[in-house]
C-alpha cells in the first residue's frame, strides 16, 4: 500500500537524484537538460519528494542562496500523476523556511504564477524565451565594431566583479563553474577592461545563450552573434523584456518568442543590482 503523499518527508536532493531530476523535467513536458541539473543541484540545494510508488521523483524544486541579501527558487516541478494535491504549496513552505527571512526571487509560469500570487510574491519584471535557427547578420561596415573573444582563466575575477555589480549579489559559486558548464565563453572589452560576457551551453535540443552582461544593446548583440555564429543548431534565449531592441533583433535573425515567464519577488520589492546590464538570464532557476 502506497505512502499518502501528505505524510512523504522532504529530503534534500543529491547528484545522486540527477537522472530523476530529468526524469520529472521531462514528465512535464520539459526538456531534461541533464547538464543544467548537474550545475544547479551543486550551486544550490535541491528539495525532493520521493514518488510513493518508488518510481523517482514525486515533486522537486532548488534553492539558489547568494548570501544574505537574496536567493532564487527554480524548478518547481510535481509530476503529472500527483499534480493538485498540495505538493507544490507544501514545497514553497519548506524552501521559505529553509530561507530563513533571505529575500527571494524566482520566475513564474502562467501554470505557477496564481499560487506564488497566493504566496505573497509579486511581480518585478518578465522574461521572453526565444527559440529557432540562427541566421547571421550581415556586416554593417561599423568603423569601430564591439569586440569581443573567448574568455580565459584569467577573466574569471573580472567576471565574478562585473557579475556581483549588474546581479546585485555574489554568484562566484555559478560565474566560476561557468567554463566547465559551458561550450563557449566570450567576453567583449574594451582596451583592458572587460565590458560584459556571455556564456553558450547545449542541451539536447538547442543551444542555450546565457547569461548575457552588457553595457549596451550593440555590445549584446556582439556577444549573441559571437557565440551563435557557426554553431549549426538551434538557439535558445531568455531575455530580460526590458530590452526590446535585443529582442526585435532577434526576431530578425530568425528567432521567434515561444514563452514568457513573470520575474517575481518576496521579502524584497524589487530585483537587485543593475537590471538595466542583465540581458539574458543563466537560466530560469537562477534568478
Amino acid at each position: 500500500m502506497s505512502t499518502p503523499l501528505a505524510a512523504l518527508p522532504i529530503r534534500p536532493l543529491t547528484m545522486g537524484d540527477l537522472l530523476s531530476c530529468a526524469d520529472l523535467a521531462e514528465n512535464r513536458g520539459w526538456p531534461r537538460e541533464e547538464r543544467k541539473w548537474g550545475l544547479l543541484l551543486a550551486a544550490g540545494t535541491g528539495y525532493g519528494i520521493d514518488d510513493p510508488d518508488g518510481k523517482g521523483l514525486a515533486a522537486c524544486c532548488v534553492l539558489t542562496s547568494y548570501g544574505p541579501d537574496l536567493a532564487a527558487i527554480g524548478l518547481l516541478l510535481v509530476a503529472e500523476q500527483h499534480a493538485r494535491q498540495g505538493l507544490a504549496q507544501r514545497l514553497m513552505a519548506h524552501v521559505r523556511e529553509a530561507a530563513d527571512g533571505t529575500p527571494l526571487s524566482l520566475y513564474a509560469t502562467s501554470l505557477g504564477l496564481p499560487l506564488y500570487e497566493k504566496l505573497g510574491f509579486t511581480t518585478v519584471g518578465r522574461t521572453e524565451t526565444l527559440r529557432g535557427q540562427w541566421q547571421s547578420p550581415e556586416a554593417t561596415g561599423q568603423v569601430q565594431p564591439v569586440r569581443t573573444r573567448r574568455a580565459t582563466g584569467a577573466d574569471l575575477p573580472a567576471l565574478v566583479r562585473l557579475d556581483t555589480e549588474v546581479f546585485g549579489a555574489d554568484r562566484t559559486h555559478l560565474v566560476t563553474r561557468l567554463p566547465a558548464f559551458a561550450d563557449q565563453l566570450q567576453v567583449a572589452f574594451d582596451g583592458p577592461t572587460i565590458t560584459g560576457y556571455a556564456a553558450r551551453w547545449p542541451t539536447s535540443a538547442t543551444d542555450v545563450i546565457g547569461p548575457l552582461i552588457a553595457p549596451d544593446t550593440e555590445t549584446a548583440k556582439a556577444l549573441v552573434a559571437a557565440l551563435a555564429d557557426g554553431t549549426g543548431r538551434s538557439l535558445r534565449l531568455d531575455v530580460d523584456a526590458r530590452h526590446q531592441e535585443l529582442l526585435g533583433w532577434l526576431n530578425e535573425r530568425g528567432l521567434e518568442s515561444v514563452k514568457g515567464c513573470t520575474a517575481m519577488t518576496y521579502g524584497v520589492a524589487d530585483l537587485p543590482g543593475d537590471r538595466s546590464r542583465l540581458f539574458v538570464v543563466l537560466n530560469l532557476a537562477t534568478g
